[in-house]
């Protein structure tokens, strides 16, 4: 469409001349009747209800369907669309030069400015139940395009179209009344604006129990401890209730100095969780007392990063309820 000022004589030319053409699509076939690629069939109904966990024994039960008054399995009735779905190939592939009448209604909207799409609702009707054998064709013909409305997501126009399903024999078995949003995106600043500000996510809780708990109550205090066995003096870490060298039950806990070196890392970039900046480095690192720990490296790039690198402690609090310990990078060790 060519800009013109609004309010101007010119500008409403435009805008009545736009809603003609668009009011031009009403009654329009989008989809000329195109049969199924499949006949109605077993394997896909039990599929489906699989899928659905839908238990209705007359989908693949013949002797329940006929218990019923059926004269055999039927199919789910909102299986109907299903029948006649053109596959991803068709979808992403279309035929070369294949311009439809959705094509032109598409190019018509985006001229709008109306280039994104929801879809809000789908109603169906209907007539009797398709059975195996059945070859069902669908056809679309549009309904209605709405005048501009303003909605949560932008202004935008109700795009309705009546689907029309049909067995081989041409008897209409269901209608469909399919009702898209195609709307005009809120530029990014504005959608930031019109978003209320959301609290960053609580990162993961931990498992603590009975033998890890004293390990995260030293973490709040910023103290970082390790497990050791009272009877062979081995320390350990993840904390257990039993030395797996001596077998003792018997233990105490004694403060880690601070220092160690990046045992192996990896840097996280998918999946994404709310609670984390990206990209994410996990490192194991190896304390000087000898037990390692799995915890994230900060205050360094990703790129930067080197196994035997010496790293020295700094505290993370997360939230008010959850302390850890983090590594950075150690300088001092660095310059000796």
């Amino acid at each position: 469409m060519t800009a013109a000022a609004p309010g101007s004589d010119q500008g409403m030319d435009q805008d009545m001349e736009y809603e003609s053409r668009l009011k031009a699509f009403e009654g329009r076939e989008l989809v000329a009747p195109r049969p199924g690629q499949d006949p109605v069939n077993v394997p896909m109904i039990r599929h489906w209800v699989e899928a659905m966990e839908d238990g209705n024994p007359a989908y693949l039960d013949a002797d329940a369907a006929r218990a019923t008054g059926r004269d055999g399995v039927v199919a789910p009735a909102s299986m109907v669309q299903a029948w006649t779905m053109r596959g991803y190939a068709a979808s992403v592939r279309p035929d070369e030069g294949s311009r439809t009448v959705g094509d032109e209604l598409t190019d018509v909207l985006a001229e709008g400015g109306y280039t994104s799409v929801v879809a809000t609702d789908s109603d169906f009707e209907f007539h009797r139940e398709l059975v195996p054998g059945d070859h069902i064709t669908v056809q679309e013909v549009v309904e209605s395009i709405s005048p501009e409305k303003k909605t949560g997501l932008g202004l935008g126009r109700f795009v309705t179209t009546v689907r029309t399903y049909r067995d081989q024999d041409g008897e209409v078995v269901a209608t469909q009344h399919w009702r898209l949003l195609r709307f005009k995106p809120k530029p990014p600043a504005e959608a930031a604006a019109a978003e209320p500000e959301q609290p960053k996510a609580l990162r993961p809780r931990p498992a603590i129990n009975p033998d890890n708990a004293f390990w995260f109550e030293a973490a709040k205090e910023h103290r970082l401890v390790i497990q050791r066995c009272s009877a062979c003096e081995t320390p350990r870490h993840p904390p257990g209730p039993a030395c797996p060298h001596c077998g003792s039950f018997e233990w105490e806990a004694v403060e880690a100095g601070g220092r160690g070196h990046v045992y192996t890392y990896v840097v996280n970039h998918h999946p994404r969780h709310p609670a984390f900046d990206f990209p994410h480095v996990v490192a194991v690192v190896e304390l000087a007392e000898g037990t390692r720990l799995i915890t994230n490296l900060i205050g360094i790039e990703p790129a930067d990063v080197e196994i035997g690198m010496p790293v020295v402690l700094d505290w993370l609090d997360a939230d008010p309820e959850l302390t850890l310990p983090v590594f950075r990078p150690d300088t001092a060790q660095e310059e000796r």
